[in-house]
């Protein structure tokens, strides 16, 4: 297996949100979400709960092989929940939550899971890219992001929106006609994208955070053949420092607006063997 990974908090010093590791025939990110420890019920905080589930969710999915991926992701947010749930108020609006993206290789197929705004980018062995992305939460998000948009990114009246938007968002979570998103409750395993490729197809699978995306998905000044472009000839840092350079050329999100001048953002990138 010969996979490369790069991953960057928003700003330097700061604690970064996003997880991401692979093992042999297999990988897995997460971009966690929340907002201060004290605001979160959780003592641990987001990058806490983001790290540990993606190690067990990684350890779970490696052990045991034949387990599809969703049952595996309910085990592991299951296992999370007991580490934490007689210390921290997993009832509290904004406990701890994270995207989840896994693949896992085996029998001549890959199979493959997302939950959340994270992608898997697939490009076959004729140069084509195709992305998977879970739309929900980007779907929930349009319809109540409109105030927040209209103000400079960064501003007290922004952040101010920002708040009110995510305190709604959440009465979204995790429901029917909203999104699903790992966190407390296991049964959000079973809402995730599932699906198998044959192996003999692909050239390379790449696991994103959305911060990764944004040149795609958030700016629109990229393609995914693009963007596999870069991966492929100069590796994951590269996207990051191309992302980094489009957010720092509309700091107030004037160009683009977004909830965040900045991401973390994290690409683990795995080539196939011929």
């Amino acid at each position: 297996m010969r996979a490369t990974l790069a991953s960057q908090p928003a700003e330097p010093g700061r604690e970064n949100e996003d997880f991401a590791a692979a093992a042999p025939g297999a990988a897995v990110l997460l971009d966690g979400a929340g907002v201060a420890k004290a605001e979160t019920g959780c003592t641990h905080g987001v990058a806490w709960f983001s790290a540990t589930l993606g190690g067990l969710l990684l350890s779970t999915i490696t052990a045991h092989p034949a387990r599809p991926l969703a049952e595996c992701l309910a085990d592991a947010i299951g296992a999370v929940r007991t580490l934490h749930e007689d210390v921290c108020d997993l009832v509290h609006r904004a406990s701890p939550t994270s995207t989840v993206v896994a693949v896992r290789a085996g029998a001549g197929t890959l199979e493959y899971l997302v939950l959340g705004d994270s992608t898997l980018l697939l490009a076959d062995r004729d140069g084509k890219a195709t992305a998977i992305t879970d739309k929900r939460l980007d779907e929930v998000g349009r319809r109540l992001r409109g105030p927040v948009d209209e103000l400079p990114t960064g501003s007290p009246e922004h952040a101010a929106a920002l708040a009110e938007y995510r305190d709604t968002l959440a009465g979204h979570r995790n429901r029917s006609g909203g999104f699903w998103i790992a966190g407390p409750d296991a049964h959000a395993a079973e809402h995730a994208l599932t699906g198998v490729v044959p192996l003999e197809l692909l050239a390379s699978v790449t696991l994103l955070s959305d911060g990764a995306t944004r040149l795609v998905e958030r700016f629109e000044i990229a393609t995914w053949q693009e963007t596999l472009a870069v991966l492929s000839s100069s590796g994951p840092g590269e996207l990051i420092r191309r992302v980094r350079d489009a957010e720092a050329g509309d700091p107030e999100g004037r160009r683009w607006p977004r909830g965040k001048a900045c991401d973390d953002a994290t690409a683990l990138h795995w080539v196939l063997p011929l």
